[in-house]
């Protein structure tokens, strides 16, 4: 950010505040009333308005020299900016693939495929090697989340599993299967931001993220339940391909726009020839499904604007200022990139953004202390993944809330992966595992 784009006054930390407040409204509430019995606790305050309330507070509380309208201009200008309006139209149509695909029978087959070829007690772990294989493939941990979680909500309910369980295993399989693809933007990110090659962030990572999948499938096997299965299981194949469709052309290397395009025409199409409904309900389920959506929009639309205010204040500054005045040796130099790349992500509500940011920084303190860049290009990308996966505003959670009916908390209490990944990689840090010096010319 230019300095015509920062205020006069810088407010480091403080600057922060609003988003701070913004997360312990809603949290705070939320938990309230969950102790207080009362049903949807987490919709007593509505997120949008808890964040709407931090962006007031950064509007009038901050910088009186600066007009409110210029503040207002900040805001609008970022709130809307090319990466949130790419998530937006993701969401929008994942909305109508998932609304499409339901009404023509596709989620009905998908689900009665998965619960007539995996046992109901591996149904939980399933669902995070499918999510995973999903996003490994897509390149993106939205689409792929945005695919597989209406329809593992969708197995868990006929399974009689838990549906929190369920989204939070999508959730995991996604940011697991994200973190390894080497067509994801993060991966792209990460490794020309310190200059280190894909298939050496790969290797890397994979010594790292699979450990920590392989217990987090154990984990979801043990605590999946064992479940059991009713009613006909019966399906008709037409119906499953739209997804295949999707999984294939993510292999093929089709942008994720133009797969969901195609995928709601392929699944309309289908739904027509099959007499499942006519052309204007196909309209109209298209239409339901981007609606569906719109709320999950408007949250990340809100929280970008909220952040380019934090920024302009100087938030974003004194947190990469501060994280790189604790580097004093090897060890301390990834600890440092690691949290530098945690907290930003959870700062800017996105991965891929805080490792852009995070990078320079982060091969400046890489250098002098002689830390590859492969490794370098691994903790930036797990860390900033993991620091998303327990955000109550990241669009994973919100769509786990929206499709299973649950809360934050409920989603929460199985996102282990995050931790274990977490846990992992310190031990790799903290004992100096995987850890080969840069070799210098």
């Amino acid at each position: 950010m230019s300095d015509s784009l920062r205020s006069q006054k810088q407010y480091g930390a403080l600057a922060l505040l609003p988003l701070v407040i913004f997360l312990l409204l809603y949290i705070g509430v939320g938990i309230t009333f969950t102790i207080m019995g009362k049903e949807d606790a987490f919709n007593q305050l509505p997120r949008h308005v808890a964040v709407f309330i931090g962006i007031v507070i950064a509007w009038t509380c901050y910088d009186r020299k600066t007009s409110f309208a210029k503040k207002v201009q900040i805001f609008t200008e970022n709130a809307g900016n090319s990466s949130i309006v790419n998530l937006g139209l993701i969401l929008l149509l994942a909305g109508a693939f998932s609304t499409v695909t339901s009404e023509m029978g596709g989620k009905t087959a998908m689900v009665n495929m998965g619960l007539s070829v995996i046992p109901p007690s591996l149904l939980i772990p399933g669902i995070f090697i499918m999510s995973g294989f999903a996003a490994l493939t897509l390149g993106t941990s939205t689409g792929a989340q945005a695919a597989f979680i209406p329809v593992g909500v969708a197995v868990a309910q006929a399974a009689d599993l838990s549906v929190a369980a369920a989204g939070a295993a999508v959730i995991a399989g996604a940011y697991f299967g994200d973190n390894l693809s080497i067509i994801s933007d993060t991966t792209i990110a990460a490794t020309n931001g310190v200059g280190a090659k894909m298939k050496d962030k790969f290797r890397m990572n994979v010594l790292i993220a699979v450990p920590a999948a392989i217990i987090t499938a154990i984990f979801y096997a043990i605590i999946g339940g064992t479940g059991h299965v009713k009613g006909d299981l019966s399906f008709n194949f037409l119906n499953i391909l739209p997804y295949i469709f999707v999984l294939v052309a993510a292999i093929a290397g089709l942008d994720v726009v133009l797969v969901l395009i195609i995928g709601i025409i392929m699944a309309g199409l289908l739904g027509i020839v099959q007499g499942k409904f006519g052309v204007f309900d196909f309209t109209k389920s298209i239409g339901d499904g981007m609606e569906s959506m719109f709320l999950i929009f408007l949250v990340a639309f809100l929280v970008s604007g909220l952040v380019a205010l934090i920024r302009y204040y100087g938030g974003i500054d004194w947190i990469i200022k501060t994280m790189k005045e604790k580097a004093k040796g090897r060890k301390s130099a990834e600890y440092v990139i690691s949290l530098m790349s945690g907290i930003l992500a959870a700062a800017l509500s996105h991965n891929t953004l805080a490792i852009i940011i995070s990078a320079p920084i982060a091969k400046e303190i890489g250098d002098e202390y002689k830390v590859p860049p492969k490794r370098m290009a691994s903790l930036l990308d797990i860390f900033a993944c993991c620091a998303l996966m327990v955000l109550p505003h990241d669009s994973g959670m919100l769509m786990a809330e929206k499709y299973g009916h649950v809360s934050y908390l409920d989603v929460l209490q199985y996102s282990i992966y995050p931790v274990i990944f977490i846990l992992c990689t310190v031990i790799t840090i903290q004992f100096g595992l995987l850890d080969r010096p840069k070799k210098t010319k």
